[in-house]
């Protein structure tokens, strides 16, 4: 299981900024927020800050997923777009590529997730006690046993399209969770990137949409 934090150096790639939003492409490999201990300081949102002073999380993308995040620039930005993801009413799309390839075309994943808490912070389904987790996928490119996948997740928890695809037979390529052997070790990156993040502009009220093409 993945230990080291060497994050990535270079330039923030921003995506959109106004007055009341600023949207950044996340790199892999890098922290949304801070972890514990002082190794672990090196994160978005610190990096963020540095030019966007006022920068406040809304969400979080997993250390090892790149893609689209929003930031609040305004304690009423921040507020208006959590309240937005809390209820459900931002589209995300995920591009991945996992190993194999599945035998449907497109399909839904519903089964209920919970912490693996002996062996946290992964996730496990549990259809006791698990909460509700619905996943969309579609199969985008099949390639030498391997699947390019759009992921729509219905719901946000933890893991939650990394345990999907795993339940599926189909662990994401270089997943340092959930994927072993050479489908995690032979691949320079976790291969789950959030390509398209939809959401209503909190100022304005318009219907936005941002994109950043997947680097795999």
């Amino acid at each position: 299981m993945q230990t080291e934090y060497n994050p990535p150096d270079g330039p923030l790639v921003i995506l959109h900024e106004d007055a009341d939003i600023v949207v950044v492409d996340k790199p892999a490999g890098l922290l949304s927020v801070p972890g514990r201990g002082a190794h672990l300081a090196d994160c978005l949102i610190t990096r963020l800050q540095v030019a966007f002073p006022d920068a406040l999380l809304v969400h979080r993308l997993d250390r090892d997923t790149s893609g689209v995040m929003v930031f609040g620039l305004t304690p009423h930005a921040q507020r208006v777009l959590s309240v937005q993801f809390q209820d459900r009413k931002t589209k995300k799309t995920y591009v991945a590529r996992v190993h194999g390839m599945p035998s449907a075309k497109s399909g839904t994943v519903d089964l209920p997730l919970i912490v693996d808490w002996p062996n946290r912070p992964l996730q496990m389904v549990c259809h006791e006690t698990g909460k509700p987790s619905v996943t969309d996928w579609r199969v985008l490119k099949t390639e030498n046993d391997t699947a390019r996948v759009r992921l729509t997740p219905l719901t946000g928890r933890t893991h939650q399209l990394r345990v999907h695809m795993l339940a599926l037979g189909h662990p994401i390529l270089g997943d340092p969770f959930y994927a072993h052997g050479a489908v995690r070790d032979n691949y320079p990156r976790m291969m789950l990137h959030a390509e398209e993040l939809r959401f209503n502009h909190p100022q304005t009220g318009h219907s936005m949409k941002v994109r950043a093409k997947a680097p795999f």
